[in-house]
């Protein structure tokens, strides 16, 4: 049986991978629920919410880090802004692994299901909405493969303060927090879909990390489980950059809407459902 189990996650391993990379996601949506599903199957009652989150961000580092090195040969990644997302990212992934211990998730399952609805809803309009000039702090421009020009920018306190929440919810739910993180690039900074999903790759592996310290710390990971995904999940990461560099933009932004509607439906089930 445990053979089956092992089998089985390194083919959800390397699906995750494909996809977060690919929407810049890091794979935790699909991490947790399997872990949650199938250690419970093999063992029942072996596996809690709070593990799965763990191990689930453990995983999540490795298909970060795999992604980002494809992406940082593709010269995709906006280093400097990943910079600053860390910033915010890593206190608010600390934080986020002691709520994991104190709030009711389902109330908090239903309202970040209820705000990703929002995100969905704004990426579908965002093209309609004539974009207003802005004397950005810091401003960037790029070309992407199809001779689309982007200017993009922000400010670093709006930035930090965006990536503290991420960093929150990308260890509150082991997730990643990619699923905030490039719809807020791309709504809010108007970044390139390529640059939103490579740069986001790189912070998840970085706030990553320091979530899976802390966890690590209070003994939350099951180690045979995120080996068993890893392998996959670092196959995937890799494979996921490579088919992105081959989308066209609005693509990628079809992808993730897809995926945040996904997302923002299995959170409300789950919340009302139980």
């Amino acid at each position: 049986m445990l053979v089956v189990i092992a089998i089985l996650f390194v083919i959800i391993g390397v699906l995750a991978g494909v996809i977060g990379s690919i929407a810049g996601l890091g794979g935790g949506i699909f991490f947790v629920p399997a872990l949650l599903y199938f250690a419970n199957w093999y063992m029942p009652g072996s596996m809690n919410p709070q593990v799965a989150a763990a191990t689930s961000l453990i995983v999540i580092a490795v298909t970060a880090l795999s992604s980002s090195l494809s992406y940082l040969k593709q010269n995709k990644v906006d280093k400097q802004s990943a910079l600053l997302f860390f910033i915010g990212s890593a206190p608010g992934a600390i934080v986020g692994v002691y709520l994991n211990t104190l709030l009711a998730v389902g109330g908090f399952s239903l309202l970040f299901g209820l705000f990703q609805l929002s995100m969905f809803v704004v990426l579908m309009v965002k093209d309609k909405i004539k974009p207003r000039s802005m004397e950005w702090e810091v401003q960037r421009h790029f070309i992407d493969n199809e001779g689309n020009e982007y200017v993009y920018g922000y400010s670093k306190w709006s930035v930090i303060t965006i990536a503290f929440f991420v960093g929150i919810t990308s260890s509150l739910f082991g997730v990643g927090g990619g699923i905030l993180m490039v719809p807020a690039m791309i709504i809010l900074f108007r970044f390139p879909p390529h640059i939103a999903t490579a740069t986001s790759m790189l912070v998840i592996f970085l706030s990553a990390v320091v979530g899976s310290i802390t966890n690590i710390f209070h003994d939350n990971v099951h180690w045979l489980y995120a080996a068993m995904l890893a392998p996959g999940a670092w196959a995937g990461g890799k494979l996921g950059a490579i088919v992105a560099s081959k989308m066209k933009g609005r693509t990628i932004v079809l992808f993730l809407r897809v995926l945040i509607l996904g997302i923002a439906i299995q959170m409300i089930g789950e919340a009302i459902f139980g």
